[in-house]
């Protein structure tokens, strides 16, 4: 789909913090953790692409993927308002789950995560399932048709569906910490990782 794609999962934020649902949430900020993987993010891809680099920008609406992708922006010296939003690119939707503390989900229904997968067991009540997600990702790859290199900021879970799709026939990529960045090229992947890093969360 392009000869160089850089994916990166958005920083930190008060609700990865908090270990509470997010999913289609429209903003939830970063934490100062957040902020320093994001600001980490731009200075390892300015260490591999050099200052201004000719890349085509894309993002998730979501707040958090924009403050990210803006503080990349920043370090790098590209233009913030370049940035193509797109809603396919936003985190699996959690329906229900939304805003609620993993806790009281866990007490409430018992275990709904698989911790060696790093995925759900079960459905977010009015929520998404992967192929849900995995559909929205193909149609952004079906219209995603140039040679260009691309920056694209996500989400984790959304991130791990779009590398799958783009790398492992539709396979669910693996989990990695807020902040990293994979780098894809000729069907290969290559994780960047920047200074700082964060925890891994689910969605």
């Amino acid at each position: 789909m392009t000869n160089c794609l850089y994916i990166v999962r958005h920083g930190e934020t008060v609700f990865n913090r908090a270990a509470r649902m997010q999913g289609r949430q429209d903003h939830t900020p970063l934490t100062k953790s957040g902020v320093e993987q994001a600001i980490s993010v731009g200075e390892k891809l300015l260490e591999q692409l050099g200052p201004k680099p000719d890349l085509d920008l894309w993002a998730s609406p979501a707040g958090r993927t924009r403050q990210t992708m803006a503080l990349i922006c920043d370090v790098l010296g590209l233009d913030y308002f370049n940035v193509r939003l797109d809603a396919r690119l936003l985190e699996i939707d959690v329906g229900d789950w939304s805003d609620r503390p993993y806790a009281d989900i866990f007490e409430e229904i018992g275990p709904f995560v698989d911790m060696e997968r790093r995925l759900f067991t079960k459905r977010p009540p009015n929520g998404e399932w992967y192929d849900d997600v995995a559909r929205r990702m193909q149609s952004w790859i079906s219209e995603f048709e140039t040679t260009r290199p691309s920056l694209v900021v996500t989400h984790g879970m959304a991130g791990r569906v779009l590398r799958g799709e783009i790398l492992n026939g539709g396979e669910i990529a693996a989990d990695a910490p807020q902040g990293s960045i994979f780098h894809i090229q000729q069907d290969r992947e290559q994780i960047l990782t920047p200074r700082v890093v964060g925890a891994m969360t689910t969605a």
